[in-house]
């Protein structure tokens, strides 16, 4: 992936430099045609009758021009008195026909008269600049007057303002000490300026590029907040500064990409620990069907009857074990994969619970156990997912039939409070220890009192539980004294049917 050469710092920099450079000459620029263009215009102004007063003033002009020789004397001597001038006499027709400057000097034989008309008219918008005789392409700003013999229009007095002697001395007196100095003082404050602004985006970007190497440095370590080396710095989120308030902001995410990270680290052991587990339960029903079904093949026909039926009624638990460990590991990756849809509709939720403990009724009363079901809200609808919310019932009630002694009891309690239904499945069993209330909803762990019967519990029983919950918009809770039983419960919203 390409990457600039120059940090951002430094690419702001030179597009500062160009820019101001790129300012600086379109200003000096506009700056000195200004000047020029108001120069121009106040001269111009300042000797627009000038050619007018000189036709009507001289008697070679004023009675019309015979002798081009003697007009161009005059001219150098007008010349000699204003040095800052130059004088043409032209034709009808714009042709040069007598001036002031010296032979070869002057390398146009024409006037263009379009500038001169455009000067005698009527206010004329200043400055007008015409034709530069001594010039191929230089124009100049210009006096001019007609000149007639009588009524009769003779030609034009064609007045240069500024001529080649005073563009001479200008460009000598730029180049004098003087004003060498001030440029160089411009240019020195130009400089210092421009120094000033660099060193104020030093200090603007500094904290930029701090947030910049600190991404950089967190990133190469793999997003590891501990191993990156990465201090967080104090940023301030009340800032007006907008760097301040995205240091604050990264800040806050390299926490919260940290804990991610933590805790993906932490479910991917969990998972390595359950794929080892259920490996292993998986393999305890396979290894028995294996066995089993080898020694009824080997054997045939010298099994009897008998012994035949046993084998085949191991093998059918075995396989009934292994189908519900199976479908349990299935179950808890599709709620895990929150590939898990709800079909959410109103029911009654004490028929619900009358239903459920029916199911168990008979198991609860083989081992001596009151199973009993107190609705106080026996009218209570809820919106719920009938199957998940079942799901989850049954396999409460399955933990506390296998944890709770002969002449026992388990009560399904509803209580009603405000808004809600309470579900509570309590029972008189063995109970959990304190510091083991925290883990039980973890995959694969058990109790260490756990109650152990002929068919394999994986510990996956109380996560798919609590994802259900989490699913129905409620949580799973739990408390527990050793000794005098567990108390699980979880509320839903009522609503009126």
């Amino acid at each position: 992936m390409w990457r600039p050469k120059l940090c951002f710092y430094q690419r702001l920099s030179v597009s500062l430099v160009l820019g101001f450079l790129v300012i600086l000459s379109v200003f000096v620029l506009a700056s000195s045609r200004l000047q020029d263009s108001m120069k121009d215009e106040s001269e111009q102004m300042l000797h627009l009758d000038l050619a007018s007063h000189l036709v009507s003033d001289n008697p070679l002009l004023k009675t019309g021009v015979y002798d081009y020789d003697a007009l161009g004397n005059l001219f150098h001597t007008l010349m000699i008195l204003g040095p800052n001038f130059e004088f043409y006499f032209l034709d009808t027709q714009g042709n040069i026909k007598t001036y002031s400057a010296k032979k070869g000097e002057v390398i146009k034989k024409s006037i263009d008269l379009a500038p001169i008309l455009s000067l005698l008219e009527p206010n004329p918008t200043l400055p007008v600049r015409g034709d530069d005789p001594k010039s191929e392409n230089k124009h100049k700003i210009f006096s001019a007057a007609p000149v007639y013999n009588g009524e009769l229009l003779q030609g034009y007095l064609y007045v240069i303002i500024g001529g080649a002697r005073y563009d001479s001395i200008v460009e000598n007196l730029k180049r004098s000490e003087g004003v060498q100095t001030f440029a160089m003082i411009i240019v020195a404050a130009t400089l210092f300026l421009l120094f000033a602004l660099l060193l104020l985006f030093r200090f603007f970007t500094a904290p930029l590029k701090i947030l910049s190497d600190d991404m950089d440095t967190f990133r190469a370590s793999g997003f590891d907040l501990d191993g990156s080396g990465v201090k967080l710095r104090p940023w301030r989120n009340e800032s007006r500064n907008e760097v301040q308030r995205l240091g604050f902001s990264f800040n806050d995410m390299l926490n919260h990409i940290d804990e991610q990270m933590k805790k993906l680290k932490q479910t991917d052991n969990e998972r390595r620990i359950l794929l080892a587990d259920l490996s292993h339960d998986l393999r305890t029903p396979l290894a028995n069907l294996q066995g089993y079904i080898e020694t009824l093949s080997l054997k045939g026909s010298s099994i009897n009857e008998d012994e035949r039926q046993r084998f085949m009624d191991i093998c059918e638990k075995n396989l009934f074990n292994l189908k519900r460990l199976i479908d349990q590991i299935f179950e808890l990756a599709y709620l895990e994969g929150g590939h898990v849809t709800l079909k959410k509709e109103s029911f009654m939720l004490a028929e619900l619970l009358h239903d459920v403990a029916a199911k168990f009724t008979m198991n609860a009363q083989n081992k001596g156990i009151t199973l009993n079901v107190n609705a106080a809200a026996q009218n209570g609808y809820v919106h719920a997912d009938i199957g998940k919310l079942e799901r989850v019932l049954t396999n409460l009630i399955e933990n506390a039939i296998r944890h709770t002694p002969e002449n026992g009891h388990i009560d399904i309690n509803v209580v009603e409070a405000d808004k809600y239904l309470t579900i509570e499945v309590k029972d008189s069993g063995v109970g959990i220890s304190e510091r083991e209330l925290n883990h039980i909803f973890k995959a694969r762990y058990q109790a260490s009192n756990s109650k152990e019967d002929s068919a394999i519990h994986a510990g996956l029983g109380l996560a798919i539980c609590q994802k259900l919950m989490a699913l129905l918009d409620s949580k799973l809770e739990v408390s527990s004294e050793l000794g005098k039983g567990t108390s699980f419960r979880f509320s839903l919203t009522q609503i009126t049917p």
